[in-house]
């Protein structure tokens, strides 16, 4: 069974910032697409980004272009996401996935999962 981590949520007021750090212990993430998803209640899951194997091709929502960064270091088995500028309607669980798929179409993001699932961390953006 593998287990994704990931860590780096909580409370931050608007216009602040939040790294979040996805890994997973004894699997190579570095063999795969890794991707960064949200759930806020009441609301569907949200692809919010993704990056390839490599790190060198990223794909964003468009809620969060110009705000979030995915990287990678692959030495590190770590996948992050750089959250800047955060809103109010950022809050929500996110979540990291394995083996991803993903493609724009139309210029819009989209993902298929073939992986593994972590079990979230919490950001609230509240003042």
């Amino acid at each position: 069974q593998v287990r994704v981590v990931e860590s780096g949520g909580g409370l931050v007021q608007p216009g602040g910032s939040l790294r979040l750090s996805c890994e997973a212990p004894g699997f190579t993430l570095g063999y795969s697409a890794i991707g960064w998803f949200r759930q806020a209640p009441g609301k569907e899951r949200e692809g919010v980004s993704c990056i390839s194997s490599s790190g060198d091709v990223p794909y964003y929502a468009d809620s969060v272009k110009g705000r979030f960064t995915i990287s990678r270091d692959n030495a590190k088995n770590t996948v992050y996401l750089q959250m800047n500028s955060l809103k109010p309607e950022d809050t929500a669980v996110y979540y990291c996935a394995t083996d991803l798929v993903c493609w724009y179409y139309s210029g819009t993001y989209h993902y298929e999962v073939k992986g593994y699932w972590g079990q979230g961390t919490q950001v609230t953006v509240s003042s």
